[in-house]
């Protein structure tokens, strides 16, 4: 299921990961240690006392002989010994002033380890070079050139499994949003980076208008009238057969309407699926008006509590006028409750154009797409809600009436990168 598929997005994932891992360099960051700003020498700030020397006692000049006169006491130097003491004092004072102040700025304002910036330790590095960011934590920054070709890898990709064009553009967009301006930390699978984009891009296009059929149906009024659509071939006889199935088994009682009175042995072939099944099947004859025989059913459904009406209609193009407006009668004279298109999930941008031309003819409520276990590519499964804004409703994956799988996307997501390349 889904090989195609998955060969693209492995492709893609190969491409963006090389990306990644060649701009992961190894860069040994240049650790700069900030220069400590207590200053040791404090004495150095305070201005020595000038001649400071010349202070010491005079206790060693020469004594000279001269003549006995008759000298007064001399007062000056006890003065200069006073001043001398005065000075010093003053300066040791400052000192220890200087001293006292700048260990306690010291001990106010410690140089916090946090307030170490990055920039500074890794000043040579920093994010000057986006290109090439892997610094820290091995961190790796991815830019719009960066994704330029990895992201045109997978827009080509997605076209060639078949997504319709503005599907695709909407994945590569989402995708691009993710991943750009954004650091990614690398790890031992880079692949891994690119997946969870890849998953949630294309989760978001497929959980467009989700549904759930059941509560729909548990609390309608019955019965509950459901009318297939869809061109011959698809699949669609089948699908109603499997519907009718999984209704049984859910203890809901089914009546079948066979509205196809266009194509011959329909009837018949919805006969064998009613009588398989032990359910009820209100025919005509072939060419008979199908809007009487499905009136007829939901007749029938009412006066016999039935819970469902599963009309079968016959396959048309949107472009056949008559058999259009026969739908149109259809749904004017048996109001339905769900209009179901059924198509085959390989037939890809196919399906999904016969889908929007439906649903403007028609509206439709939802889809059902049959053969999704043959189908490589995943395109229509993809594209379809997408483009009709309604939901996929299940999944035909085989010929057994046991083959109809309710669709989840979740489900549906790991299907799809299920052993990716």
């Amino acid at each position: 299921m889904f090989s195609k598929f998955k060969e693209k997005l492995g492709n893609f994932k190969k491409a963006l990961s090389k990306t990644i891992d060649d701009k992961a360099v190894a860069i040994e960051p240049v650790i700069e240690e900030p220069t400590p700003e207590i200053k040791e020498g404090f004495e150095e700030d305070i201005e020595p006392i000038q001649e400071e020397e010349a202070l010491e006692t005079p206790q060693e000049e020469e004594n000279y002989e001269v003549e006995p006169i008759e000298v007064k006491p001399v007062t000056t130097v006890p003065t200069t010994v006073g001043s001398e003491d005065r000075k010093k004092a003053e300066y040791r004072k400052k000192l220890e002033d200087r001293k006292k102040e700048i260990e306690s700025k010291t001990e106010e304002e410690p140089i916090p380890e946090e307030k170490k910036s990055f920039f500074k330790k890794f000043s040579k590095i920093g994010f000057t070079q986006k290109a090439k960011a892997l610094v820290f934590n091995r961190e790796v920054y991815l830019d719009s050139k960066d994704l330029e070709e990895p992201l045109w890898e997978l827009e080509m990709g997605l076209l060639e499994s078949d997504l319709a064009l503005s599907v695709s553009e909407a994945i590569v967009e989402s995708v691009k949003k993710q991943l750009t301006g954004t650091t990614k930390r690398i790890g031992s699978n880079t692949g891994e980076i690119v997946e969870a984009a890849l998953k949630k891009a294309i989760l978001d296009v497929v959980s467009a208008n989700t549904f759930d059929f059941d509560e729909y149906v548990k609390d309608r009024e019955k019965p509950v009238h459901i009318v297939f659509v869809g061109i011959n071939g698809t699949g669609k006889t089948t699908s109603i057969a499997k519907m009718t199935h999984r209704l049984l088994k859910s203890d809901y009682s089914v009546v079948l309407a066979a509205g196809d009175t266009f194509r011959a042995g329909a009837i018949d072939q919805l006969g064998i699926h009613a009588d398989r099944l032990g359910v009820k099947m209100i025919k005509h004859q072939p060419g008979a008006d199908p809007a009487a025989v499905i009136y007829d059913a939901v007749q029938y459904a009412k006066a016999h509590k039935i819970d469902f009406v599963l009309s079968d209609t016959a396959g048309r193009m949107h472009t056949n006028l008559n058999l259009m407006s026969q739908m149109e009668k259809i749904c004017r004279v048996s109001t339905p409750d769900l209009i179901i298109f059924v198509d085959e999930a390989v037939a890809g941008n196919d399906a999904v154009e016969r889908a929007a031309q439906f649903n403007e003819a028609v509206p439709i409520d939802g889809s059902i797409l049959t053969k999704i276990d043959a189908d490589a590519k995943g395109g229509a499964a993809i594209s379809i809600a997408y483009i009709t804004g309604k939901p996929i409703l299940f999944f035909g994956i085989g010929q057994g009436y046991e083959d109809l799988k309710k669709f989840e996307p979740e489900w549906f997501i790991d299907q799809l990168f299920n052993q990716t390349v």
